[in-house]
């Protein structure tokens, strides 16, 4: 058996657009070692400019593992990211003595860290409906319904999170239980040693990169990558920012200047609570990034 004391992960966190990517490269490249990026969207091949993937240029400058490695058709999930992980990274350390993990999927993280317990299965016409119900009637009847129905869950859900919310609402559905009874504390030891590094930079700062970032993406052609997956639209993978937007305004539900707004805005919110995540975890040291 591979004894691995003296090998080490370091995981770069942090919200979206704080500049994960380029120093994660860069510490790839003084380590000489692989990334393995923690990112659940940017992991679909047929998703690029809306997930702000790392482009060829930078792909090319470090080896990356799960960057468009998988169809939007399959569901994946924590725990599976959990086994791919594990798995890329006994073979980078046959070579290497540290790898690099980047992203800013938190529960990706905490599973390769940690473990996760295993979900059950969800049938397809579970997961639409909720989907469907959602996009009719919104985030306030999708918390009232796990309010009402799976209390326990309610306290320490992430009130304000969609996806997060939608996922414990099927597996009440599909198993009659709530999605804690799933979980347990039970933390999984890695024989490997894990170094958390997370950047941040002043809100305003980070607010002016999103934008900045948003716009970039529309000048790139956002419309023609959203318009090219229409037909997977009901899938998990593109229930996300970025795409639901555009899905409205190409079925005439608000205008594109409407729908870059709120991408703007919404991607704010999504990197509070990715901030709101990764400061609960103290194994993270903290720094500051100016880009």
């Amino acid at each position: 058996m591979q004894t691995l004391n003296n090998k080490t992960v370091y995981i770069v966190v942090g919200p979206t657009a704080v500049g994960k990517t380029s120093y994660a490269i860069s510490l790839a490249k003084q380590l000489n070692t692989e990334i393995i990026s923690a990112d659940s969207r940017q992991c679909f091949s047929e998703l690029s400019i809306g997930v702000a993937r790392p482009s060829v240029e930078e792909l090319a400058e470090v080896k990356h593992h799960f960057i468009a490695s998988h169809s939007v058709e399959e569901d994946l999930n924590a725990g599976y990211f959990e086994q791919f992980a594990l798995q890329k990274t006994r073979e980078i350390f046959s070579q290497n003595d540290s790898v690099v993990m980047v992203g800013g999927t938190g529960l990706y993280i905490k599973a390769f860290c940690e473990g996760i317990d295993p979900m059950p299965t969800i049938p397809a016409e579970v997961r639409a409906s909720i989907v469907s119900e959602y996009e009719k009637k919104g985030l306030i009847w999708l918390q009232a319904e796990l309010k009402h129905k799976d209390p326990d869950f309610w306290v320490s859900a992430e009130q304000q999170n969609p996806q997060r919310l939608m996922r414990a609402l099927e597996v009440l559905i599909a198993t009659g239980k709530s999605i804690t009874f799933f979980r347990s504390a039970q933390k999984k030891e890695r024989d490997f040693t894990i170094k958390k590094i997370g950047l941040e930079m002043p809100m305003d700062q980070l607010t002016e990169r999103i934008n900045n970032r948003v716009d970039q993406m529309i000048t790139m052609g956002l419309e023609a990558e959203v318009n090219s997956v229409i037909n997977y639209k009901d899938k998990t993978a593109l229930q996300t920012v970025g795409y639901k937007e555009m899905f409205d305004y190409l079925n005439g539900s608000i205008t594109l200047p409407e729908a870059v707004q709120q991408i703007k805005i919404h991607t704010r919110q999504y990197a509070k609570r990715q901030m709101t995540w990764f400061k609960k975890d103290t194994d993270v040291q903290w720094l500051l990034h100016n880009v």
